[in-house]
C-alpha cells in the first residue's frame, strides 16, 4: 500500500501532458555602448566606394535556440544621423534629394521570417520602411557568438548584409549606373533582458 501511494504522484506526472518551457529569449540591441552598427557603402562615380553609417538607432530581437524560425527583429533608425565623414555631403544626404529627413525622420525594419540556412547562418526577411516606402528585404545573417559577458549579463551577436536599390524606395536622384545600389552591413550585439 505504501509503495502504491509513492508511485501515484509519479504516474500522474508521467500521464500529464509535457510542460514545454519557452526557449525564446529577448534581447536589447546594445547601441548605448556602441556594440552595434549600421554601415553602408555605395560606389562613387564608379571609381571607389563611399562609406558611411547611421549613428543613432535602436532595436530589439528575440531568439529561440530550439526553434530559430520563431526569432524576430525590430530596428528603428534616425535618418538624420547619417554620417559619411563629410559635413557637406551629409547635409545633401539629409535633403529631399535622398533621405528627406524632415519628412521621413525614421526608417524601420520589422522582420517577417527567419530561415536557418546552415549551422550559424540564416536568411532574415522583413519589411523595411525607408523614405516613406515599405518594401520586403532579405538579409544574409551570420551568428557570431553568444554567452556570458564580464558584467553578469548574457549576449548574442550577429552580422548581416543586404543590397538595396535606391529607386525601389523612391530615391531617384541620378548618380549614374554605378551608384544605384547601396550595400548595407549590420553588426548587432544584444543583451538578454
Amino acid at each position: 500500500m505504501k509503495n502504491w501511494l509513492y508511485a501515484l504522484p509519479l504516474a500522474t506526472a508521467l500521464a500529464s501532458p509535457a510542460v514545454t518551457l519557452a526557449a525564446e529569449e529577448n534581447y536589447l540591441i546594445d547601441t548605448r555602448d556602441a556594440h552595434a552598427a549600421i554601415e553602408f557603402r555605395i560606389k562613387h562615380l564608379g571609381f571607389s566606394w563611399l562609406v558611411g553609417r547611421f549613428d543613432d538607432f535602436e532595436g530589439t530581437f528575440t531568439y529561440d535556440e530550439e526553434n530559430p524560425e520563431n526569432s524576430q527583429v525590430t530596428v528603428t533608425i534616425d535618418t538624420a544621423s547619417v554620417n559619411s565623414n563629410h559635413a557637406e555631403r551629409d547635409k545633401h544626404l539629409r535633403s529631399d534629394d535622398f533621405l528627406h529627413v524632415e519628412k521621413f525622420p525614421q526608417a524601420k525594419f520589422v522582420s517577417t521570417a527567419y530561415k536557418p540556412t546552415g549551422e550559424n547562418t540564416a536568411e532574415l526577411t522583413g519589411e523595411l520602411t525607408l523614405h516613406g516606402v515599405t518594401r520586403p528585404v532579405t538579409i544574409a545573417v551570420e551568428q557570431i557568438g553568444h554567452g556570458d559577458d564580464p558584467w553578469g549579463g548574457y549576449r548574442r551577436g550577429f552580422a548581416g548584409s543586404t543590397r538595396l536599390t535606391l529607386a525601389d524606395f523612391g530615391i531617384k536622384r541620378d548618380l549614374g549606373p554605378a551608384a544605384r545600389e547601396v550595400h548595407l552591413f549590420l553588426s548587432v550585439e544584444g543583451i538578454r533582458q
